[in-house]
């Protein structure tokens, strides 16, 4: 066992930190309150490789894995600079189209994930189904050599910046007469697609939308890969998903917490930097333990994923992207409390995250779902739900 990560992988966590660092918090900030992307950031790390570290060497890719992934979304947003189309982009619906997808969808899509010209999101959560996914109504019909897909999805990502979307459906199964998972890639200007921003409390540069598939029609080539390993490419995407959810929440938290640290060294109060008080150091170092306990358990899902156990790593990314979210949220929290009121003055950069980290205890699985999980699978007690 190793818990150094090799020389290869912290050089690269260096070239992401500098290049983050170059657009800084405050450029992200104007992207996401004057309703923009961060487009010029998103470019330029594809032009040097780092959004395609994890695809296919012989599709332009980097040919590393899903540690080197997330090791790049971590950096960014420790830079103060989050992409949350990271997370779905290059993370799920690259894996899940490497693993499963049909040789002419790899070489059509693959390259352009490698070199971030593409950029995907993914629909999976429905208004009625929450966190049941065995309860998706999207459905998908032959008809005429090809699919119609109809339904209906929820808090979907980046549609309006997406070149297509991986539609998680349902269709027919000749075999049961049931309805079976199927994944389809829809390119956003497919006639019957319809999406809606949805209107959040959150300063983000990633906007969320609802999905509208009336009757559309999509060629046979549209379905990805086999119809009988759908259950297999769902969770191909989901562990890197969860992988690189952890990712996003801990860079925030080393964000929050640098700069909670950085505050406390600098600010004096009767004679002494705050710092020095115990009631401030240490809930700072508290979330300093913590934080490396997330991180450790993060490097031991991917690491699993990449080694090729899918079940392993399903229980350890379900735990990391849980110690990832309570982190990034104690983290945020005592920065901003060691600011006192300027931890919600726009000039510290810290306000913005109370409620961007809150989201990591929801998406893109709730705590709540993890806990059952653990409480089934780590502990053997019965099935709650």
């Amino acid at each position: 066992m190793n818990f150094v990560e090799s020389e290869e992988r912290q050089a690269l966590r260096k070239a992401v930190a500098e290049l983050g660092r170059s657009y800084g918090h405050q450029y992200y900030l104007e992207k996401a309150r004057g309703g923009g992307h961060t487009s010029e950031l998103w470019d330029e790390a594809g032009r040097l490789g780092y959004l395609g570290v994890a695809v296919p060497e012989e599709y332009g890719g980097g040919g590393a894995g899903i540690g080197d992934l997330a090791a790049v979304c971590e950096e960014f947003c420790a830079a103060g600079t989050p992409m949350l189309l990271m997370v779905v982009s290059p993370a799920i619906c690259a894996t899940v189209i490497a693993r499963y997808g049909t040789e002419e969808q790899k070489k059509h899509w693959l390259p352009g994930f490698a070199s971030g010209r593409v950029r995907m999101s993914f629909a999976i959560t429905e208004p009625d189904a929450g966190s049941n996914s065995h309860r998706i109504t999207t459905t998908a019909r032959r008809e005429d050599g090809g699919w119609v897909l109809s339904g209906r999805k929820v808090y979907i990502s980046g549609v309006d910046e997406a070149d297509a979307v991986l539609v998680v459906g349902r269709m027919h199964d000749a075999r049961t007469g049931n309805l079976k998972p199927a994944l389809f890639i829809v390119p956003t200007d497919t006639p019957g697609l319809e999406y809606r921003e949805i209107e959040m409390d959150l300063v983000s540069a990633d906007k969320q939308f609802g999905l509208f598939f009336d009757d559309m029609r999509l060629p046979a080539d549209a379905l990805v890969g086999s119809e009988d390993a759908a259950i297999a490419q769902l969770f191909a995407g989901l562990n890197p998903e969860r992988i690189m959810g952890a990712s996003f929440s801990l860079g925030i938290a080393r964000y929050a917490l640098d700069k909670g640290v950085g505050y406390a060294k600098e600010r004096s109060v009767f004679g002494a930097p705050i710092g020095s008080h115990q009631g401030l150091a240490h809930p700072l170092a508290q979330a300093k333990i913590e934080l490396e306990l997330a991180k450790l358990m993060t490097q031991k899902a991917a690491a699993l994923y990449d080694s090729g156990d899918d079940f392993g790593a399903g229980e350890a990314a379900n735990m990391a992207k849980y110690a990832g979210a309570e982190v990034a949220i104690k983290a945020v929290d005592q920065a901003v409390q060691v600011h006192g009121g300027n931890g919600l003055a726009s000039e510290y950069g810290l306000g913005t995250l109370i409620g961007a980290v809150r989201v990591g205890r929801i998406a893109p699985v709730s705590r709540e779902m993890v806990l059952n999980f653990v409480a089934q699978h780590s502990l053997g007690l019965p099935k709650s739900y």
